[in-house]
């Protein structure tokens, strides 16, 4: 399967965040996301394992209770139901994966 970005959509989730959903098939997804300077992923929880790759940008993570900075290059990995959630200090992109896909997105 070949995703091309030009044929993907973006959405707005409001508030400085967009999201574009890339390949997914099978168990994985994979997911833009883009955040404005000062832009917050709120903390929250799902049932699927999550990585997220820092494309670019510098963000405050915080993964079950424990914050640090990260920048390009950086890599977290989050366990199922874990609480989660980032603030953008400097305008980025984050590339998402997730097992299983998050139907929720495709919906």
């Amino acid at each position: 399967m070949f995703t091309f970005k030009e044929q993907t959509h973006v959405e707005d989730l409001g508030n400085g965040v967009t999201r574009r959903i890339l390949a997914h098939g099978g168990g994985m997804m994979a997911v833009e996301v883009t955040f404005e300077k000062d832009a917050v992923g709120p903390l929250h929880h799902h049932p699927h394992e999550q990585l997220t790759y820092v494309l670019s940008g510098r963000f405050a993570f915080t993964i079950d209770g424990e914050t640090y900075e990260v920048s390009a290059g950086d890599t977290l990995y989050k366990k199922p139901n874990v609480v989660h959630g980032c603030v953008c200090l400097e305008p980025g992109v984050l590339l998402d994966t997730f097992t299983p896909q998050r139907q929720d997105f495709l919906s």
